[in-house]
């Protein structure tokens, strides 16, 4: 449910002035997820604690769509918890394989 509020985010965003009225509501929602994984992550490397675990996986790319638009300072242990799984060799080599991510704003 954290990538719902940052992917109307994305959505309203292309519709200019149209989509003003919108924006308080969003980011009312983006806040409340993300509180709750930064909540999560306060005194963990990772979301279940020490280890990377499948939950991480599953969160981390809410955790770059964050910082795609600029939005990881306000969230110190996001920010901390996304520069640790970006910084493992799987991940290293999954983009090599894959390419970087390309997020049109």
């Amino acid at each position: 449910s954290a990538m719902l509020p940052l992917m109307l985010f994305m959505y309203v965003g292309r519709l200019g002035e149209a989509g003003a009225a919108l924006h308080p509501r969003l980011e009312s929602e983006i806040a409340n997820h993300m509180g709750y994984v930064e909540a999560s992550l306060a005194g963990h490397d990772y979301i279940m604690g020490a280890e990377l675990s499948a939950a991480d996986i599953q969160l981390s790319f809410v955790g770059e769509v964050l910082g795609a638009f600029g939005r990881l300072d306000a969230y110190p242990n996001i920010k901390a918890w996304v520069a640790r799984f970006q910084a493992r060799p799987a991940y290293r080599v999954a983009l090599e394989k894959g390419g970087a991510y390309s997020f049109a704003k």
